[in-house]
């Protein structure tokens, strides 16, 4: 499933273009799109969120990625400063992580009590009902790696200057709560896969495979009546609508 360089080049600029005419799409008839993206840390996600906006207009398309909450923050309900992101009529956004924090690293690093992860479990699904009822269409993806690929895109994270902005004690200590953070993640998915709001599983071990199908499979969940006919389904094997009660090929 490995991505030639020139293939990729080629197929990732025919993607593009098809996001591009559905953006122009939503922009006029404003459609509110949010798109999360979860996953592993060093799963891909800053990379391929890059080029899913690389040529979408820059006015109407946010990509938010929340710094710790303030003091302030952590005195408000949950989803509040949350809300405040939204998309508006006509926007596209996408979340760099997401309210799913508190059933991910907070629940493993321990920066929220069991207490605060149940109640967020069982208010989440509501709260993305009430969104899709309001006129947001919300696509949730969950990028899943090997723990061998984290391990070795951590350490070349971590001695990269170009990246070493990425790395954070959360970091380090992941490959340690290896275990912690897929029973997280398998309680989140199984909670928190919902009709409205269905999880979509990325095998990213790979990451130009990844991006590509991505690409695909949100193209083919955005609705524009000039869709093309042709454009290519994702590969199953590494994109696919998660499936509770049943395998789903995801890193233990």
């Amino acid at each position: 499933m490995k991505a030639k360089a020139e293939s990729y080049k080629s197929e990732l600029r025919r993607l593009q273009i098809e996001l591009v005419r559905a953006h122009r799409h939503t922009i006029a008839h404003g459609q509110r799109i949010l798109v999360i993206f979860e996953g592993r840390d060093a799963a891909g996600k800053d990379g391929t969120i890059k080029r899913i906006v690389e040529h979408l207009s820059p006015r109407d398309t946010r990509v938010v990625a929340l710094s710790k909450p303030s003091d302030h923050e952590v005195g408000q309900w949950y989803f509040q400063r949350y809300v405040a992101h939204l998309p508006s009529a006509g926007e596209f956004v996408l979340f760099n992580r997401s309210w799913y924090n508190r059933a991910g690293v907070e629940r493993v690093m321990g920066f929220c009590t069991e207490a605060e992860t149940e109640t967020f479990l069982h208010g989440v699904v509501p709260f993305e009902r009430m969104l899709g009822q309001a006129g947001i269409q919300v696509i949730k993806y969950y990028l899943d790696i090997s723990r061998d690929e984290q391990a070795r895109r951590l350490k070349a994270r971590a001695s990269d200057p170009l990246t070493q902005w990425k790395s954070s004690p959360v970091d380090a200590a992941a490959p340690g709560h290896w275990d912690d953070y897929s029973r997280a993640r398998d309680e989140m998915l199984r909670g928190t896969h919902d009709r409205a709001a269905p999880w979509v599983i990325v095998r990213a071990d790979d990451k130009k495979v990844a991006r590509l199908n991505v690409i695909r499979d949100l193209a083919r969940r955005i609705e524009w009546p000039d869709k093309a006919k042709n454009l290519p389904e994702p590969d199953e094997r590494v994109v696919f609508e998660y499936r509770p009660g049943r395998a789903n090929r995801l890193a233990k």
